[in-house]
This record gives structure tokens, C-alpha cells and sequence, in this order.
């Protein structure tokens, strides 16, 4: 692997066989890895990333400054979020299959005896992603009619740098799992925001007027979501 500096910023080079380059701050220190196609010489990623030093000294800022939800130990009385509300968590033993429940402001949580931390996680991780399942159907399903575009498959997955990605040849999107625990319209949001892109693939002028239609309060939604606490990082850089 090569890397570059910048002044204090050190950039991991990874080189293969792709078409773009794809520039990458992640948390929660702000590591900066370029991934650029394998006939790309040094010199020229070098010119790139030097052309992007301002958007990624703002990046690894607003990582560092943002708030972090405390790490989680899956305990009884712990707090947990869903769809951008609070609840308690209330951890039941019990013999039998773990479940996951909602009760007044409560989550309840049913797991077999002398289950490990790792798998309390495992159980609620698997309840939050069926949850977003169940929900994010009917936003498509909303927005393939105005916007005039079908997606043809979604998914779920844990993203360290991302709320959503959208491949655009497969006619596909990924969300993000952390997006369960945000209010409602910042997943509508999210989705919204990928289905654009099966409309124009980059963030400029067309691509914002094409939110402007189909979401005119975007943008509020948007700072919303960057206002609000990113998750405790276990792994670090």
C-alpha cells in the first residue's frame, strides 16, 4: 500500500482495478484512503488529493467535533433509540428463541442465559434491520411513481462512512443499519437521496433540483441528520 502526505495528513493509496477514484474519511479520527484504478500513476493521485485537501480537512472536523452515543453493553436500564426515540432497554433471560419487542418505552429484549454482549447486539442488530425492511418498501414504492424509476433491489448493511449507496448499472440501493435508529424522515430521506441518483449520478445542480421536487424539505432533514449523535466506533484507526 502507498501513501501520500499532505502537511500533517497522511493518505493510504489502494490501487486496483476500477473505473473512478473514490476518496474516503473515516471515523472516528478521520483516516484518509484514496482507492484509485490501477493505471492511475502516483503523481497524479497525488494532484487529486491536493485538489481535494479542503473537503477532506472539513471532513475529518466534523468527525472529530461530532457528539458519539456512548458505547453500548446491552444492560438493563441502557438507553437504545428506535426511529428517533428513546427507550429503556429491559434484558429478559428466558429459554426459547430470542425476540425483540416494544413495550410503552420499553425494548425488550429475550435472550438465552449467559449470552455474551456480542450476541445481545447480534439479536437487536437483526430486529432493527427486519424493521427497515418492513419500512422502506413503501417509501420506494412512494417515489418509483413521481420520480418515474424502479429500483430493482435494496438492502441493509452496517456502513462506516455512508447513510446509503446506490448502484446505479444494478439499479440497486444499501442502506445504512444505523439509519433505524433516526427519525422516520431522515430514512425517507436516505432513500429519496439514492433513488436520485438513478436519475443523475453526481451531486450537482440537476441532482439538488431533483430533490428540491421530490422532497422540497430536504435540506432541513439533511441538517437534522448531521446534527444528531453518530454511533459509538469500537474499531479505530
Amino acid at each position: 500500500m502507498e501513501h501520500i502526505q499532505l502537511g500533517d495528513i497522511d493518505i493510504e493509496v489502494v490501487q486496483k482495478d476500477i473505473k473512478n477514484v473514490h476518496l474516503s474519511v473515516y471515523p472516528p479520527r478521520g483516516r484518509v484512503r484514496i482507492a484509485a484504478p490501477s493505471r492511475m500513476n502516483l503523481d497524479t493521485i497525488r494532484i487529486y488529493a491536493i485538489s481535494k485537501l479542503g473537503w477532506i480537512k472539513k471532513q475529518q472536523t466534523k468527525l472529530r467535533e461530532a457528539a458519539r452515543e456512548p458505547a453500548r453493553e446491552y444492560l438493563t436500564k441502557e438507553s437504545h433509540y428506535y426511529l428517533g426515540k428513546r427507550y429503556l432497554l429491559k434484558v429478559i433471560v428466558a429459554k426459547g428463541t430470542p425476540k425483540v419487542s416494544i413495550r410503552h418505552n420499553r425494548i425488550e429484549l429475550q435472550v438465552l442465559p449467559k449470552s455474551s454482549k456480542a450476541k445481545r447486539k447480534e439479536i437487536l442488530d437483526a430486529w432493527y434491520r427486519e424493521r427497515l425492511r418492513e419500512l422502506v418498501p413503501n417509501f420506494i414504492k412512494e417515489y418509483e411513481k413521481s420520480m418515474k424509476v424502479q429500483v430493482a433491489e435494496f438492502g441493509i448493511r452496517k456502513m462506516k462512512t455512508k447513510w446509503g449507496t446506490c448502484n446505479i448499472q444494478a439499479g440497486r440501493i444499501w442502506l445504512n443499519l444505523e439509519l433505524a435508529k433516526k427519525p422516520i424522515s431522515c430514512v425517507e430521506y436516505i432513500v429519496v437521496h439514492e433513488m436520485v441518483h438513478l436519475l443523475e449520478r453526481s451531486h450537482n445542480a440537476r441532482f439538488i433540483a431533483y430533490m428540491d421536487k421530490h422532497m422540497p424539505q430536504w435540506k432541513s432533514i439533511k441538517q437534522e441528520l448531521n446534527r444528531l449523535p453518530v454511533s459509538h466506533v469500537d474499531w479505530g484507526y
